[in-house]
C-alpha cells in the first residue's frame, strides 16, 4: 500500500461527522496533521488570492477551512482530556506548535481582515441577519486581538509568545495530572479508616486492587486514598484521623509545586508572556485584553461586583467559622479554638449532619446515575418540550462507560445528540467536569440540497464510578455538577442559529456562557425535579420528605464561605493579570497571600501552592476571567427568579416561561449580545438581588 493511501485512510482526516474513536491511534496524529496543515495552507493562500468581501466569498469558504482544523484538533484535545497517555502527549506536543503557527497565520491574514472590514462597510451589510453581523464583527475584533495590525519584529514576537503559551499550558495541565496521580496513601489498619463511609472504602479498595493488591476488600483493606476528588473529598469530610487529614491536605495544596513537576516557574513565565502580549496589542494589562471580548465593560465593573459580593459574604464567612469553632468545642475537640484547614471540612460535615440531621452519604442510595438522568430528562421535557432518549451504539465511543443520547423536539424529530462520560478515571482523565462541542449546528448545502447539520456535545464528569456491583451512587454535589454541565450542553444543542460561528456557545461572551449551566443547578432543589429522580436504587422508594426539607435547609449552609472562596479565586486571578508585574520582588504566591487578607477568614498556609494547580487560569480559558462564574451567576439567579415569581407549582406558567427561555437564552446562542438576550427573556437588566437571596445572604 502506498504512503498516500495509508494517509488517506487516517481517521483524523475524516474532517466531519462523528469521530471514529475506536480507529484513532496516537501514531496517526503526526502524519494526519502534516498532511492537513499542508492542505489548509494551500486553501488559505488560494482564499487570500481570490477573497470577495461577501458572505459567500469570504465567510463560507473560511468556515469550511476552519471547521476542518477544529474537527481534527478538537478530537485530539478531547482525547488528551479523557484518554491521556504518554504516546498521545508526545504526538500532541509534536503537532501543537504547527497548529498554533497556522492559527496565528489565519488570525493575522491581512487580505481576510480587509475583506471583513470591506463587508462591514458594504451595501449588503444591512441585509445580513444579526447572527451574521455578530460573526463579522467578532472576526474583525478577533483579528485585531490576534495581532493582525502588528508588523515585522512585533508580529514575530507575538507569534513566538502564542506558541510558548500553548506549550506552557499543556505542560501545566500535564504536571497537575501527574502530580495528582503520583501521590497515594495506603491504609492497612482499622484505626486508619475510622469514620470513613462504606462508599469510600469500596472505592479505596477498588483503587488498591487496581494498584496490585488483588485481594483488597472494602471490609478488610488495604485501602488506597488518592488526591482524585471522589477519594480526597470524602476522606477530608469523614476521617477522624486528624494526622492523616493533615497529610492528605498538605499533599493536595502542594501538588505540582516541587521537583520535576513544579509549576511555579511556569506561572511566572505565563504571566510575563501574557503581559507582553497585552502590551504588544496596546493594552495596559492582560486583564484589559481579556475583557475586550467579554460582556463586562471593564476591570472596574468587575471589581465593583466582586467588592459588593465580598462585602456581603465576608461577615457571613466569619460567622460561619465562629459557629464551627463553637460546635467543635461543644464536641470536646482539642483543636476547637485553633481549627486548621484540614479540620474545616471534617467539622463542617459533622455540624451539617447534626444541624440538618442527615449525612451526604445517606443520600447517595437515592441518587443512582440512572435515576438522576431520568429526573434531568424529565425536567428538560417539562421546561423546553424536548425528549432525551438513549442512542447507545449509534456513535463510536472512547471508553466502554461512555453513553450516547438523542434529543428530539415536540414532533419527535431529532435536533441534537450528546456523549456522556460520567465516571472518574484518574489514570487517564483530567479532573473536574466540562462540556465541549463535538459538532456545531449549521445549514449545509451539498449537491443542491440544503439540510441542517445537528449539533453534538461532549459532557464529561468525574463522579464516583460503580463499585462492587452497585451502580454509580452520586453525592448531591455530583448531581448539581451533572445538571450544570447539561446546562452548557443545552445551550449548544437547542440553538436555532444556523451559522456555526454563532451557533450554541460559539461567539457567546465568556462571562455570559455560564448562565445556562448555573441556571440548571437551581432546579436540583425544586420539588418535582428532585422527587422525579431521588429514588432508592434497590427498593425504588422515593426520598423521604424529611430529607428534602433538610436538603433545602442545608442549601445555604456556609454559603458565605462558599461565595467568599469564589471571590478569593476571582480577585487573585484579576490582580495577577491586571496590577501584578512579573519579575518584581513580589511573587505570584505573595500576591495570593496579600489578597487572602481580605478574601479569606482562615489565611492560606505558608506552603499553600494552590496556584500551581489553578488549571482554570493557567491551562483553561479563564485567565482574567474567573470572575465569569459570579458575573454569570447574577444572570442565572435572576433568570431562575422569573420562574419563582410565576410560581414553581404553576405548570402552565413554568411551561410558558420555559419556552421563552428556550427561545431566547438557548436559541439565540452567540447571535446577539448577552445583555440583549437577557433583556429579551427577562424584560429588564439583571439585578444581584436574586443571587444574594438564593444564597441566604439577603432577605429581599
Amino acid at each position: 500500500m502506498s504512503a498516500s493511501a495509508i494517509i488517506s485512510e487516517n481517521p483524523l482526516l475524516q474532517g466531519s461527522g462523528l469521530p471514529p474513536f475506536a480507529k484513532i491511534k496516537p501514531g496517526q496524529i503526526v502524519p494526519a496533521f502534516n498532511q492537513l496543515l499542508a492542505e489548509l495552507d494551500q486553501q488559505l493562500a488560494s482564499l487570500e488570492a481570490n477573497v470577495q468581501p461577501t458572505w459567500k466569498g469570504l465567510v463560507e469558504p473560511l468556515e469550511r477551512l476552519t471547521e476542518r482544523l477544529s474537527w481534527s484538533w478538537g478530537v485530539v484535545n478531547h482525547l488528551m482530556g479523557v484518554k491521556n497517555s504518554p504516546e498521545l502527549r508526545e504526538a500532541h506536543e509534536t503537532v501543537q506548535p504547527q497548529v498554533v503557527q497556522f492559527i496565528n497565520k489565519l488570525g493575522q491574514s491581512q487580505p481576510i481582515y480587509n475583506a471583513f472590514k470591506a463587508l462591514r462597510t458594504s451595501d449588503t451589510w444591512a441585509t445580513l441577519e444579526s447572527a451574521q453581523q455578530r460573526i463579522v464583527e467578532a472576526a474583525i475584533r478577533d483579528a485585531e486581538l490576534s495581532g493582525v495590525g502588528l508588523k515585522g519584529e512585533e508580529r514575530d514576537r507575538f507569534n513566538a509568545i502564542q506558541m510558548e503559551l500553548a506549550e506552557l499550558s499543556t505542560k501545566f495541565s500535564n504536571h497537575i495530572l501527574d502530580a495528582t496521580k503520583a501521590f497515594s496513601l495506603t491504609l492497612t489498619t482499622k484505626a486508619e479508616i475510622d469514620g470513613l463511609p462504606l462508599s469510600l472504602l469500596s472505592l479505596a479498595s477498588q483503587a488498591a486492587r487496581a494498584a496490585g493488591a488483588e485481594n483488597a476488600t472494602a471490609e478488610n483493606g488495604p485501602w488506597r486514598i488518592t488526591l482524585d476528588l471522589p477519594s480526597y473529598g470524602p476522606f477530608m469530610q469523614h476521617s477522624t484521623r486528624r494526622d492523616l487529614r493533615e497529610k492528605l491536605y498538605k499533599a493536595y495544596i502542594t501538588r505540582a509545586s516541587t521537583g520535576e513537576l513544579n509549576n511555579n516557574p511556569l506561572i511566572e513565565r505565563i504571566l510575563e508572556l501574557r503581559q507582553e502580549l497585552a502590551n504588544l496589542l496596546g493594552f495596559k494589562s492582560f486583564a484589559q485584553l481579556s475583557l475586550a471580548s467579554k460582556m463586562a465593560p471593564n476591570v472596574e465593573a468587575v471589581e465593583a461586583l466582586l467588592e459588593e459580593l465580598r462585602h456581603t459574604s465576608y461577615d457571613a464567612a466569619i460567622k460561619d467559622l465562629e459557629e464551627l469553632k463553637a460546635f467543635a468545642a461543644a464536641k470536646g475537640a482539642a483543636e476547637a479554638q485553633d481549627l486548621k484547614h484540614w479540620d474545616i471540612n471534617f467539622w463542617a460535615e459533622r455540624q451539617r449532619e447534626e444541624k440538618f440531621d442527615f449525612t451526604a452519604e445517606e443520600l447517595r442510595p437515592y441518587f443512582s446515575l440512572t435515576q438522576v438522568l431520568d429526573g434531568l430528562f424529565g425536567l428538560v421535557k417539562r421546561l423546553f418540550g424536548v425528549t432525551v432518549s438513549p442512542a447507545d451504539g449509534q456513535a463510536p465511543v472512547w471508553h466502554e462507560d461512555v453513553r450516547y443520547f438523542q434529543i428530539a423536539d415536540e414532533n419527535g424529530s431529532p435536533i441534537a445528540y450528546f456523549y456522556l462520560d460520567p465516571y472518574s478515571r484518574p489514570a487517564e482523565k483530567r479532573g473536574g467536569a466540562w462540556m465541549d462541542q463535538c459538532i456545531n449546528r449549521a445549514k449545509i448545502t451539498e449537491n443542491g440540497v440544503t439540510a441542517i447539520r445537528l449539533p453534538v456535545t461532549y459532557l464529561v464528569c468525574n463522579q464516583t464510578p460503580p463499585v462492587d456491583g452497585k451502580p454509580s451512587l452520586m453525592t448531591f454535589y455530583e448531581v448539581e455538577t451533572l445538571f450544570h454541565e447539561f446546562g452548557h450542553g443545552l445551550h449548544h444543542m437547542l440553538t436555532k442559529v444556523d451559522y456555526p460561528g454563532a451557533a450554541g456557545i460559539n461567539n457567546v461572551e465568556w462571562d455570559a456562557v455560564e448562565l445556562p449551566s448555573q441556571f440548571m443547578e437551581n432546579w436540583c432543589y425544586e420539588r418535582p425535579t428532585l422527587f422525579g429522580m431521588a429514588k432508592h436504587y434497590v427498593t425504588g422508594e422515593a426520598l423521604p420528605e424529611h430529607y428534602y426539607q433538610k436538603l433545602l435547609a442545608a442549601r445555604n449552609y456556609m454559603s458565605g464561605s462558599a461565595m467568599l472562596r469564589q471571590i478569593h479565586f476571582s480577585s487573585v486571578d484579576l490582580e495577577l493579570h491586571h496590577r501584578y508585574h512579573p519579575g518584581s520582588n513580589e511573587k505570584p504566591t505573595d500576591v495570593r497571600h496579600r489578597i487572602a487578607k481580605t478574601t479569606t477568614v482562615l489565611p492560606p498556609l505558608p506552603e499553600d501552592s494552590f496556584l500551581c494547580a489553578f488549571g482554570h487560569i493557567f491551562e483553561g480559558g479563564y485567565a482574567a476571567g474567573y470572575y465569569s462564574y459570579k458575573w454569570a451567576e447574577v444572570l442565572s439567579a435572576d433568570a431562575f427568579a422569573a420562574f419563582e415569581e410565576a410560581g414553581l407549582e404553576d405548570e402552565e406558567a413554568i411551561k410558558t416561561i420555559g419556552q421563552r427561555y428556550r427561545n431566547t437564552v438557548l436559541a439565540f446562542g452567540g447571535s446577539k449580545h448577552p445583555m440583549e438576550i437577557f433583556k429579551a427573556f427577562r424584560g429588564r437588566e439583571p439585578s444581584t438581588g436574586p443571587l444574594l437571596r438564593h444564597n441566604g445572604l439577603a432577605t429581599f
